[in-house]
């Protein structure tokens, strides 16, 4: 016989879509991106990336420094500077590694944030049926008042309360998860600060030496060095103008070490009436929103350089501290239109002069002179060697004023005249009947004009993350628990309901931290004596006796 069996055949299950790959990855790659993990590396990745910020000299910051290494260095320096080391945090590979941190950050912080938000408007969760698995137990009298009096006395003491019935659940330690999410969400604003500073920001560094005739005004081409942002151009500079009336320096006896630093300087702003202002190394001077710093100072030797046809020339020209405790200067000055004939107008190439050597402000008492012994000007010395000869300054090719071009030494264009040791008022003669004068010096100082427009919101984000971490590090979120207990139970054959233990009530509680609190049994049994309205051993006990006494009648 057969069986023919007329149910109905199952529907056909769909075909399962395959996932697209692309948006398996892109969501994988999310994932990993905004993991505790990820964003723990990328912030080493940075830290790590600001070394060399902080070991070696930046453009923005002391261009002299970069310039003393690439001279110090001539095979290492130009591999650096070709990897951004002289402007770590401009480089490329460095706002990579924030923009992925402030990402990272963002997508950690975002979800946490909402369960976090969640936390705070939930109540504490119900007691738990067996508190004596809690790491901490105890049983203890009730107090007057029940499950009231227990609420009380924890709001008293700052928990987050709520009574169900005869039961009380409290939480407390909140603080540490808010003081989490505020460090990173400070980390994140310190990243947008950051951001807005190099997009908005600029910075220009700038010597000037003393004296109405070498005042400058606030514009990128008075600059030795600038680093404009991508969003700032010249016609954003705020308009002033500067010049450096005086300088006032103190330093130790002992030792020579800077004490005291402090410049008074005329200032124009926007065309206004000039005023007179000061400011020293820790006392920045503010103008229209920019900042200007202090860096350094040394001295400008006044040179007058007389010719052989007699027309005269006056130099102040700044020589360079080489770094030593007594502030010896080195540089040179360059008097490229000497030895114009009268006659003709002509200017000879080969006849231009120039003057390189130390200064001194503090020369020792015998030689070699090659060193200050002092930063002020107590024995000033001025130790110079004379060049004459095409100083290459009609060729057009970029160098430094501070310096003679040493390819036209090497070549022969230049050749050395002569050597002598000046004070000031001294004249030398030089070989062809020109003579040079060493007439003084003015003080100098170096300048950075910054303006970052995000530095407030560095300061604020900054003292907001210390708090932030503050909190993470001594917050403690912990939970106990209290359940009243009913009398003892009538013993067997007692029909008056009496009760052995005299019918008090019991408070059975239970805690436990949320995180590592090795603090918390202390804090647990003081917080029980202060619920119990003693905290002596005898009554704890009482109430341990009478717990036991209950269990046997039940």
């Amino acid at each position: 016989m057969t069986v023919v069996d007329d149910r109905p055949a199952p529907p056909a299950e769909a075909p399962r879509r395959r996932p697209n790959p692309v948006l398996a990855l892109l969501r994988n790659s999310w994932r990993q991106l905004t993991s505790m993990r990820t964003a723990l590396v990328l912030l080493f990745l940075l830290a790590v990336a600001a070394i060399p910020g902080s070991v070696l000299p930046q453009r923005g910051v002391n261009p002299e420094d970069v310039r003393d290494y690439f001279a110090a260095h001539p095979d290492l320096a130009p591999v650096l500077d070709r990897l951004g080391a002289f402007e770590a945090f401009g480089s490329v590979w460095f706002s990579a590694i924030y923009l992925l941190l402030f990402t990272s950050l963002i997508g950690c912080i975002t979800p946490r944030l909402r369960d976090h938000v969640r936390a705070l408007r939930s109540q504490p969760p119900a007691v738990p049926k067996r508190l004596d698995r809690l790491p901490q137990h105890a049983v203890l009298a009730a107090p007057a008042g029940g499950a009231a009096a227990i609420a009380e006395s924890l709001r008293r003491r700052r928990w987050r309360v709520v009574v169900r019935g005869d039961e009380v659940s409290a939480e407390k330690g909140y603080l540490k998860e808010t003081g989490n999410l505020l460090f990173h969400t400070s980390m994140v604003v310190v990243l947008v600060g950051v951001a807005l500073g190099s997009w908005y920001g600029w910075s220009g560094n700038r010597l000037l030496v003393a004296g109405a005739e070498n005042a400058f005004c606030n514009t990128q081409q008075q600059y030795a060095e600038t680093s404009f942002g991508p969003r700032v151009g010249s016609a954003d500079l705020p308009g002033f103008c500067m010049r450096l009336d005086d300088f006032e320096t103190r330093f130790l006896e002992s030792n020579g070490q800077p004490e005291f630093f402090n410049a008074t300087v005329t200032v124009d702003e926007d065309g206004g009436e000039p005023r007179r202002a000061e400011f020293s190394v820790n006392s920045p001077l503010r103008l229209d929103g920019a900042n200007v710093y202090l860096l350094g100072h040394g001295y400008a030797p006044v040179i007058r350089y007389t010719d052989r046809f007699g027309r005269t020339q006056t130099s102040t020209t700044p020589f360079l501290t080489t770094g030593d405790v007594g502030i010896t200067g080195e540089g040179v000055a360059a008097f490229p239109d000497a030895n114009v004939d009268p006659a003709t107008g002509k200017r000879d190439p080969d006849l231009q002069m120039a003057f390189t050597g130390l200064y001194l402000p503090t020369a020792p008492q015998q030689g070699p002179f090659v060193r200050s012994e002092f930063p002020t000007e107590r024995n000033p010395l001025l130790n110079l060697v004379a060049y004459r000869g095409n100083l290459g300054l009609d060729a057009g090719i970029p160098g430094s004023v501070y310096e003679l071009d040493q390819r036209q030494v090497r070549s022969g264009k230049v050749k050395e005249v002569g050597t002598k040791l000046l004070k000031v008022g001294e004249t030398w003669t030089l070989d062809d009947g020109s003579r040079l004068e060493f007439l003084g010096t003015e003080p100098y100082i170096v300048l950075s004009v910054r303006y970052d427009p995000g530095s407030t919101l560095l300061l604020v984000s900054s003292g907001t993350l210390l708090l932030g971490l503050m909190g993470s590090l001594f917050g403690r979120r912990r939970r106990v628990f209290f359940r009243v207990l009913p009398p003892a139970g009538v013993t067997a054959g007692d029909p008056a309901g009496g009760s052995p233990t005299g019918g008090s009530s019991l408070v059975e509680s239970g805690g436990l931290p949320r995180t590592d609190h090795p603090g918390f049994a202390d804090e647990f049994a003081q917080l029980v004596a202060a619920v119990s309205g003693d905290g002596s051993r005898d009554e704890r006990a009482g109430a341990d006796d009478r717990a036991g006494a209950r269990e046997g009648a039940e």
